[in-house]
């Protein structure tokens, strides 16, 4: 049985992965996450997850090395971790009322062959109108300022939200579980086999 290795040290992705009761270890990649001049939205996002998955790869036998990134994109501006406060009301009050599309982009590598599978996967946001008392009260009480957005799906960001839709769910948290099976099914590694 190969070695599963998630390229990241994000406690979401983490946890996510816990869901499919599989063992694994966790390596930070620590990669440039910036963006490069005039590249477009899902070349960048695609490249950062190739990125963290090569990166952690080269130090891997017989491993399946898995990297993911994932941005929030409002009118075609991305929205990154907000970080403090100031940022998160700028970020919530720009995207009330708005659409706002995650893409996570997903990288699995196969170190025995050196083959990896790569997508991006979309989830779609329709935001509520959202009041400065409400944006104020989540700030408050959502630990949102390393959440792409400030938004924090799982916890109470939910309330803020008029309707989703997508194929994963998993994947505005971070990690497009139902693409990750796949791919791991593809390279003989079956959760359920």
């Amino acid at each position: 049985m190969k070695n599963i290795i998630l390229a990241s040290s994000s406690v979401h992705r983490k946890k996510l992965l816990k869901q499919l009761k599989i063992k694994f270890k966790s390596i930070s990649p620590d990669i440039n996450e910036s963006r490069k001049k005039n590249e477009p939205i899902d070349a960048f996002v695609k490249r950062l997850s190739v990125e963290k998955a090569t990166k952690i790869a080269k130090s891997q036998k017989n491993a399946l090395v898995i990297g993911s990134d994932e941005i929030a994109v409002a009118n075609n501006r991305i929205l990154g971790k907000p970080n403090n406060y100031t940022n998160a009301r700028k970020q919530l009050k720009y995207i009330s009322n708005k659409v706002v599309i995650f893409k996570t982009g997903l990288c699995v590598i196969d170190t025995s062959s050196n083959k990896r599978l790569t997508t991006i996967v979309n989830y779609t946001i329709h935001m509520k109108k959202l009041s400065t008392s409400q944006i104020d009260n989540y700030i408050k009480r959502e630990k949102m300022l390393n959440c792409a957005a400030s938004i924090r799906i799982e916890g109470l960001a939910i309330s803020l939200v008029k309707k989703m839709n997508g194929t994963d769910p998993s994947s505005i948290i971070g990690l497009p579980l139902i693409k990750l099976t796949e791919y791991l099914k593809k390279f003989d590694y079956d959760i359920l086999g």
